[in-house]
């Protein structure tokens, strides 16, 4: 039989230190984990031979909290030396994973009665992007989610909008309201004039085939702002 004091100097350093995390997690849940802790667990599944905790603690001093990791683009992690093509897609098909879970808790449900929830839908899978990207949310009579569909994506500060390209879409999926959700990369949520402009002219062009717009939402990695919150929209 190998020494078992032989064996420990053969494997390597971090072994023991993979099996104690683990433990911690299985015991603990995430919430017994910092986030560079559980971007470990995660790199674990993709680099199985090298100690990932300074690849994490790299990931985090880039983009600042997990939440970034997660959302950040293929190419931008990629720049962190170490992290694999093979590595990055884990990393993104958590993240998708998530954004997959939090839409499930929202789709064939009244939105209204569930309005954290959407904000963190839209502030998870839209809150980190580098881009603007304008997100439609259709409703039937009962308020339920039937459709969430990316209409339009755009530049660092603006994105094309189209209200009777939305009603068309609306009247095809025979929605009988709306929600309307953008981000902001710059992180301020405030609502341009641009916005508050567009925003009415969908809700015109709407309210004419009998759509309602419930609101619109911007979302940021630093927040979100509601239209009807704000009383933009009555």
């Amino acid at each position: 039989m190998p020494d078992p004091a032989e064996k420990a100097k053969e494997d390597p350093h971090y072994t023991g230190h993979r099996d104690r995390l683990r433990e911690r997690f299985i015991l603990g849940g995430a919430e017994a984990l910092a986030d560079y802790e559980l971007l470990e667990l995660i790199l674990f599944m993709a680099i199985p031979r090298r100690d990932v905790k300074p690849l994490a603690k790299a990931l985090i001093k880039k983009f600042d909290t997990l939440a970034g990791v997660l959302n950040a683009p293929v190419a931008a992690l990629g720049e962190i030396d170490g992290i694999s093509g093979t590595a990055a897609i884990t990393l993104k098909s958590v993240a998708a994973a998530g954004h997959r879970m939090l839409k499930q808790e929202l789709i064939n449900k009244p939105l209204l009665n569930n309005w954290t929830r959407l904000t963190d839908y839209c502030r998870a899978t839209m809150g980190h992007e580098t881009k603007e990207h304008f997100r439609l949310l259709f409703l039937n009579k009962k308020n339920e989610l039937i459709a969430d569909e990316i209409q339009q994506s755009g530049t660092v500060d603006h994105t094309p909008v189209y209200p009777r390209e939305i009603v068309k879409r609306a009247l095809e999926l025979d929605a009988t309201a709306l929600i309307l959700c953008h981000n902001h990369p710059s992180g301020d949520t405030t609502p341009s004039t641009d916005d508050i402009q567009m925003t009415n002219a969908v809700i015109d062009v709407a309210k004419a085939m009998g759509i309602a717009v419930h609101d619109h939402i911007i979302v940021s990695r630093k927040g979100v702002a509601s239209f009807r919150a704000m009383k933009l929209i009555q």
